[in-house]
């Protein structure tokens, strides 16, 4: 019956399969990425979460807060707490360097027996902390951040700290130049924060050439905060910069609070080494041209002088002496 011997033949078929993929399983996919283990957050607060901890106060005021640890493994872990000083906050991941904490608002931190945190397994712990603002503390934004560690491992969690008072939001554009040429041009630049305030400026590149306005970088976000006190130095891709001009950049930054700052630097756009054959090419047609003349002018037929005699000179030299000439009389009226 044939169609007994065909289902014969589809189990016997399945079979062979099923055989040949106990025998070699299939590749196992790739191994999740090891996680961290553990995390470091600001505690929710009565609304939502934070993604960052803002304290405010005056001089002398103590200020407080609570951290959220939470360890995601089966096993663990040890934590320990300290205050640091915030120098890279445009960095999301590691909102602080871990310098030396003395030098600045990381000192002000305590974290009291909660220093060092052990965290069992699959538990969330919640650790509180003081910030003691020191009297003579000057207003303004002081940033810092908590950082949580662990078998070298740091994280860093934002703390924009505000003490009280006057504030002044101010910053200077300066060391504006043009490098490189045509697509691989930029535009360099330098903001400073002159105020007391962390900033986040607007910027606005613009360029003049000599035969009026050329595209520029244009407006756009400022890649950096800027901390108070800080200097940074910064450079915008310029890829329609003009292949042959004289250009005038122009760099606006500005800042919520009312800051403003103008700068401006002059370039040639030159395609130097298109100038640089150029200008081999013209030396060299230069030089053949004056090689040139020289041959034509060494060729050229001396003319023989002429006789002496034709041109009322004296007769050439002869055999002869030449007779004395007669003497002249003068005009005296005297006999002769």
């Amino acid at each position: 019956m044939p169609v007994l011997h065909t289902r014969r033949r589809a189990l016997r078929l399945l079979l062979v399969l099923l055989a040949a993929a106990a025998l070699h399983p299939a590749p196992a996919g790739p191994a999740a990425a090891d996680e961290p283990g553990w995390t470091a957050e600001p505690a929710a607060g009565a609304a939502a979460a934070r993604p960052y901890f803002y304290l405010e106060g005056a001089p002398a005021a103590v200020l407080e807060d609570r951290l959220a640890l939470t360890n995601t493994t089966d096993r663990e872990r040890t934590v320990t707490l300290r205050g640091a000083d915030a120098d890279d906050p445009a960095d999301a991941d590691d909102p602080a360097d871990a310098d030396d904490p003395a030098d600045g608002a990381g000192s002000w931190f305590s974290f009291g027996a909660g220093a060092t945190v052990t965290i069992p397994p699959r538990t969330r712990a919640v650790v509180p902390f003081t910030v003691t603002v020191p009297p003579a503390s000057p207003p303004g934004d002081h940033p810092a951040a908590v950082i949580a560690a662990e078998d070298g491992r740091e994280v860093g969690v934002r703390v924009h700290l505000r003490v009280s008072g006057p504030t002044l939001a101010a910053l200077t554009v300066e060391d504006v130049a043009v490098r490189g040429r045509g697509a691989a041009a930029v535009v360099a630049y330098t903001l400073v924060n002159r105020g007391n305030v962390t900033l986040a400026p607007e910027l606005d590149i613009r360029a003049e050439g000599a035969f009026g306005a050329v595209p520029g970088p244009g407006p756009r976000a400022a890649p950096v905060e800027l901390l108070p006190g800080q200097r940074v130095e910064l450079t915008e891709p310029w890829p329609g910069a003009p292949a042959l001009d004289r250009v005038r950049v122009t760099v606006t930054a500005t800042a919520p609070g009312g800051a403003r700052a103008t700068a401006t630097a002059s370039a040639w756009c030159v395609p130097w080494r298109a100038a640089g054959r150029t200008g081999l090419g013209l030396l060299g047609l230069g030089g053949t041209a004056l090689g040139a003349l020289l041959l034509v002018r060494g060729r050229r037929p001396r003319r023989e002088p002429a006789d002496d005699g034709a041109r009322g000179g004296p007769p050439a030299a002869s055999g002869k002496a030449n007779p004395a000439p007669a003497p002249e009389h003068e005009l005296t009226g005297a006999s002769r």
